[in-house]
């Protein structure tokens, strides 16, 4: 107010929140959205049924999927799918760890705000205690290399525990172990995994059983002609990103025939242009031909006489990793292929897979170029078959990448608790609060496995808490008899970057949260029209609530 006038700042319609009042519901939209994935945790947790809006269904337990699905509108909660999808991108698993953690930094904080604390003293805490849990993980993990055939194959059986592939662990972390060990490149000593080098193709209609790693790409086509060879051994591969078809002029155009013999000269002459750029492809010495575009009939009948196997409308994608794996040049024009433009494979074939046929170009000139066949019983299975696999993946990757793993069951989460609180009283002060309050948060992970489990939470942190303060590092839940055992012989692990970006990226999630005091929400101003016009005397007259 200014000489008893009020001043008009924000556009009418604008909600605004301030002081502890929007901190509360920043906090309390934040650790809804924990909750809602809490019980997802663990070997013993329960999978999601997410309905969109036009009744398609995803059933998982995978976190980061469960928050892409849900229409999220609270920006607070929106902060909290980014640690998930941060997780996710940076590490591949862990998700549903990050969320909850973050939801439980934020329900500790939350307390200490009911005492008076300040929200930066909290937020210098939790870093501090971020940063020493870290240096924490650091001393308690031990190192893996890729020659650990057993240790790693076990992380990716402990990350596919979770999920409803664990019925086929065994086989399916044997493979996630296969792959990663293909196509991770040493440089410098140290080991690199570009998933560019992974195709992962998924097919309904068969048994987990017989999902299989392909020494090379796999094509969801088939040869474009019957009479064309099943089987191309010693391929040479032209690919193509040109229509074997006669272009159509890009503008109308009128053909007028006097002669009816001139009706048989104009289809004869498309039958040579045809024909002669099969020629052009066969005098390359090519066997098979894959293009981006499509295959005029006529040109099939060419192809399939002179022996060549065909492949039409391939994605982009899938022709880029051809080329990377056979060492072919793409053609976007036949009128300068030539010899050294082909790509070179052991064989290429048709095979049946399911009700439908697909091309298995195998023995690649780069032996870095595979492919995951999934097979399921349903699309559903299918796609978490695929979902549970790509974490596995990125496990064993994030292990090789690191050199370095911690066990799982809580035991690492537990140890870091464990020193925070020793930490804490060295630092002293008010952020002492906040660094115990931390250490609190971080047992939340083994409470909500005990949790997920149908056991007493209480009872088990007791049990696990003791077990640690006696120097047993490594002790853990085991889920499946309810008691608290050494994680290490039990096979329980994990790479040392899913605990690192889990605390790393709750901290920061938390800690942005708890530095918001103020939220304004402004609507637009087609939803909100002025009353009456601008007003005069105010710039034209800004529209809005009082500020």
């Amino acid at each position: 107010m200014i000489g008893g006038q009020p001043i008009f700042v924000l556009r009418e319609g604008t909600k605004r929140e301030s002081g502890k009042d929007a901190m509360q519901e920043n906090i309390d939209a934040a650790k809804a959205i924990a909750t809602s994935i809490r019980s997802t945790l663990g070997p013993r947790g329960m999978d999601k049924m997410l309905v969109d809006s036009l009744g398609d269904i995803v059933i998982t337990n995978d976190g980061v999927t469960i928050l892409k699905e849900m229409d999220v509108e609270h920006p607070a909660a929106k902060m909290m799918v980014e640690v998930s999808k941060t997780q996710d991108s940076y590490v591949g698993d862990g998700t549903t760890t990050a969320v909850v953690l973050a939801g439980a930094l934020l329900d500790q904080a939350q307390s200490l705000i009911n005492q008076n604390v300040h929200p930066t003293v909290i937020t210098n805490g939790f870093k501090m205690a971020a940063e020493q849990a870290s240096k924490i993980l650091d001393q308690i993990s031990k190192p893996v290399k890729i020659s650990d055939r057993d240790l790693l194959v076990q992380m990716a059986k402990t990350s596919l525990n979770s999920k409803s592939a664990s019925v086929e662990e065994d086989l399916l972390g044997g493979i996630s172990y296969d792959a990663i060990k293909s196509i991770a490149e040493e440089r410098d000593g140290k080991y690199y995994v570009d998933f560019d080098n992974l195709q992962i193709v998924k097919k309904q209609g068969g048994e987990i059983q017989e999902t299989q790693l392909i020494d090379g790409i796999i094509l969801d086509k088939e040869k474009v002609h019957p009479n064309m060879p099943k089987l191309v051994k010693d391929a040479k591969i032209a690919l193509l990103d040109v229509a074997l078809e006669i272009k159509k002029p890009e503008f109308d155009t009128n053909l007028q025939i006097s002669d009816p013999r001139m009706i048989q000269k104009f289809l004869s002459q498309e039958e040579d242009l045809l024909k002669d750029m099969v020629e052009k492809i066969k005098a390359t010495g090519a066997n098979v031909v894959i293009t981006q575009k499509g295959i005029d009939d006529m040109a099939q009948h060419y192809l399939a006489k002179d022996g060549i196997y065909a492949v039409r409308r391939v994605k982009k994608s899938d022709v880029d990793k051809l080329a990377k794996a056979t060492g072919a040049t793409i053609i976007s024009s036949l009128e300068e292929i030539t010899e050294n433009d082909l790509g070179h494979a052991d064989s290429v074939e048709e095979r049946k897979v399911g009700d439908d046929y697909m091309t298995f170009v195998t023995g690649c000139k780069n032996p870095k170029a595979i492919s995951l066949l999934i097979r399921a019983g349903t699309e559903h299975v299918a796609d978490e078959i695929e979902r549970s696999l790509t974490d596995s993946l990125h496990v064993v990757a994030a292990a090789v990448e690191d050199g370095a793993y911690v066990t799982g069951g809580g035991s690492a989460a537990e140890e870091m608790a464990f020193n925070l609180r020793s930490y804490a009283s060295k630092v002293g002060g008010r952020q002492q609060l906040a660094i115990e309050k931390f250490a609190d948060a971080l047992e939340d992970i083994p409470r909500a496995l005990a949790e997920n489990a149908g056991l007493d939470p209480i009872d088990i942190l007791i049990q696990i808490r003791s077990a640690h303060a006696n120097g047993k590092k490594t002790y853990g839940l085991n889920v499946f008899k309810g008691t608290v055992e050494d994680m290490e012989k039990l096979g329980v692990i994990e790479p040392i970057r899913v605990g690192k970006q889990a605390v790393a990226a709750a901290t920061e999630a938390a800690v942005m949260i708890l530095r918001i005091d103020d939220v304004i929400a402004t609507k637009s101003s087609k939803n909100n029209p002025s009353p009456g016009g601008p007003q005069g005397g105010m710039g034209g007259g800004m529209p809005g609530g009082e500020y």
